[in-house]
């Protein structure tokens, strides 16, 4: 994939990746359009048999969420946030997302 190809193409804004090497989090988050406001987009946490896998999930999903928002008529952009839990699920469940960054809760 040539990421900076198909961020032009279909107009994505940010491409952010995200690591804690404590808790073994590792985070892709894609935020396609911000036109309405702020992005919004839930978390999805999968295990992915590649980076490429996840980076192509993140960006995929964000763009669904902006056309699902503009779609429902709320003044909120598209972002998701994809995490790949590595060493512990367990630690994910205290992290919750914040815009545009990951903190943990």
């Amino acid at each position: 994939m040539e990421i900076f190809k198909y961020l032009e193409k279909y107009d994505y804004e940010q491409l952010l990746f995200c690591q804690d090497k404590q808790s073994g989090l590792k985070a892709i988050i894609a935020i396609h359009d911000t036109t309405l406001g702020p992005a919004l987009g839930g978390t999805r946490m999968w295990t992915y048999a590649s980076e490429e896998e996840a980076i192509e999930d993140a960006l995929r999903l964000s763009r669904g969420m902006t056309y699902k928002n503009a779609a429902a008529g709320l003044n909120l952009g598209g972002g998701k946030p994809s995490s790949s839990v590595i060493r512990v699920r367990i630690k994910m469940k205290k992290c919750s997302v914040h815009s545009v960054g990951i903190s943990k809760g």
